[in-house]
């Protein structure tokens, strides 16, 4: 998916690092996995070394969307197999990455190198996670063919098992958010304790004249 393109050149260029020129890598002189091949051909003709290492962020990204996501088709294929084959397209081209996704996908899709509505209509009706493991494993394979095994071997080998873990992560979708706690209704503040009534005072005359009258008629 086109949404994924950000977080698959993330992670891709982890594995490409910075700046290199080892005469054993058939790609030549690179800086974060651009080599000056493509840079000359999607940013600057007639590019140096010089102008190469000076490579910024927007142009790294248009050379990795241009050259490889379009290539493979990136925004249409599902999520976690989008990333297996654009990093497959960066370290073997995209043509080699698209026959590998065409042959993954079984028998009837013509192994041709470009992705269109037949190879997409195949690659939808197999899981993801299948499709992720056998591009996994052909393209390790590959790798382990090739003459320069015994230089890059151990690297290339740490990240296709890198790839595989990360793409299958990105079948899973996101847990949707927690739900936000229900408001908790306030708890009132005691109520003040009633103190009891003080008793009314008696008047001091009715109370005289009661005592009166009490001996008056506790005689008879």
């Amino acid at each position: 998916m086109d949404r994924n393109f950000a977080r698959s050149l993330a992670l891709v260029l982890k594995s490409e690092g910075g700046w290199s020129d080892n005469a054993a890598d058939p790609g030549g002189a690179t800086m974060k996995g651009v080599t000056l091949a493509n840079f000359r051909r999607f940013v600057k003709a007639d590019a140096s070394k010089a102008d190469l290492k000076k490579i910024s962020d927007e142009q790294v990204a248009t050379v990795y969307r241009r050259f490889y996501w379009d290539a493979i088709a990136g925004a249409e294929l599902p999520d976690g197999v989008d990333y297996a084959v654009f990093d497959f397209a960066v370290n073997s081209g995209p043509g080699r990455a698209a026959k590998y996704l065409q042959a993954a996908c079984g028998v009837g899709v013509v192994q041709d190198g470009r992705i269109g509505p037949a190879t997409l209509a195949a690659v939808r009706a197999k899981p993801a996670g299948v499709l992720i493991d056998t591009i996994c494993n052909a393209r390790l394979k590959l790798l382990e063919r090739l003459p320069t095994w015994p230089t890059f071997g151990k690297g290339w080998q740490r990240r296709v098992v890198a790839v595989r873990i990360q793409a299958m992560l990105m079948t899973t979708p996101a847990a949707p958010p927690a739900p936000a706690p229900s408001p908790v209704a306030p708890i009132p503040p005691p109520a003040a304790p009633q103190l009891p009534t003080p008793a009314k005072e008696r008047n001091p005359f009715w109370a005289a004249l009661f005592a009166i009258l009490t001996r008056i008629f506790g005689r008879t």
